[in-house]
């Protein structure tokens, strides 16, 4: 079906409107996308700062593409995580544009999944990081180590903590996701957790390492003997809360601490650190990228591919760590024995 006339004229005068002043058609866009103000006068000033660069390079939204994209974003002095809000909102509002064009194509989306783009060198960008092998078997033998005489109440929030680092470290779940994991998402002793996300479609399934089973099978235990109330697997309190993310980070923090990895590490063992190591575990077996990110959740295969080539400089640079503490060791015999 043809669209009406009417229809025509009107995305006609919409699209004339986003080349002609960009500006205010900016402001009538957020007035439909309902942002809050405060939202709303950030994403003006970032969108006035982007025009503001075209009309020094001479580019329009007709003609802009993801060499002046990526060169907008890459000039910009701040941290990663802000290029990216900035490029989000470019690749949002293009995709705006993009459509009354009835076009496909949209540069800065190409921009944001490209994972070795200069943008990305953004300073005080972290690297990527992992636990050491070293650090996971004492993690993962903590894990299982007798509670002590605790209370009932510190039993089991301890025995919760103990099950939270492993769909983390054995599931490779994001704290987020974590928090709103519900009882009927794990079964009971079988490898695969699910996640759900607030787009169905984007459900998932996470293949469990072994010993997050375990983990998994005495906390869903704990939780039945305990008769805590309510459908989430990780409850904050007795009455059923949810967890907050500042709260599964102390428990993460206290477990680590626990463990004796914390005092040697220069980075914290964060969620995302075991997330990781989850990824490096299922690489170090030979598992395909690939399939580390449908587990992951990753979107883009290339992410995977980028925490893979991650993994590999990092297991590069631990092997030549590992070599030179031998070799410092092997000399300090050495000068022992010729004493």
């Amino acid at each position: 079906m043809q669209p009406h006339a009417g229809t025509d004229d009107i995305f006609d005068r919409e699209r004339a409107s986003w080349y002609t002043d960009p500006a205010s058609a900016f402001d009538a866009w957020m007035v439909s996308q309902a942002f809050k103000a405060s939202s709303a006068d950030v994403y003006r000033a970032q969108w006035g700062l982007f025009l503001d660069w075209l009309n020094v390079k001479h580019v329009n939204l007709k003609t802009v593409d993801r060499l002046a994209i990526e060169q907008f974003v890459t000039q910009l002095d701040i941290r990663k995580p802000q290029r990216v809000r900035y490029l989000r909102l470019i690749e949002r509002v293009l995709d705006h544009v993009r459509e009354i064009e009835l076009a496909s194509t949209n540069p800065a989306r190409f921009i944001a999944q490209d994972g070795e783009a200069s943008w990305r060198d953004a300073r005080e960008n972290e690297p990527t990081g992992f636990l050491a092998h070293g650090e996971r078997a004492a993690l993962i033998a903590y894990l299982f180590s007798p509670i002590g005489d605790l209370s009932a109440g510190q039993s089991w929030r301890e025995r919760r903590d103990r099950a939270l680092v492993g769909v983390f470290l054995g599931g490779g779940v994001k704290t987020g996701e974590a928090a709103a994991l519900t009882v009927s998402n794990f079964d009971w002793n079988q490898p695969w957790l699910t996640v759900e996300a607030s787009n169905h479609a984007l459900n998932r399934q996470t293949r469990l390492a072994p010993f997050a089973i375990a983990l998994l099978d005495q906390w869903v235990s704990e939780r039945k003997t305990a008769k805590l109330p309510g459908d989430l697997l990780f409850p904050a309190t007795a009455s059923g809360r949810i967890m907050h993310k500042a709260t599964m980070l102390r428990a993460i923090d206290a477990v680590t601490l626990a463990a004796g990895i914390a005092e040697s590490r220069t980075a914290r063992a964060s969620p995302q650190t075991l997330r990781n190591t989850f990824a490096a575990d299922l690489f170090e077996s030979g598992t395909a990228p690939e399939r580390v990110g449908e587990w992951l959740g990753f979107q883009q295969e290339i992410s995977a591919h980028r925490l893979y080539r991650a993994w590999e400089r990092w297991t590069g640079e631990e092997i030549r760590e590992r070599d030179l503490a031998h070799a410092r060791h092997d000399a300090g015999l050495s000068d022992g024995r010729s004493a």
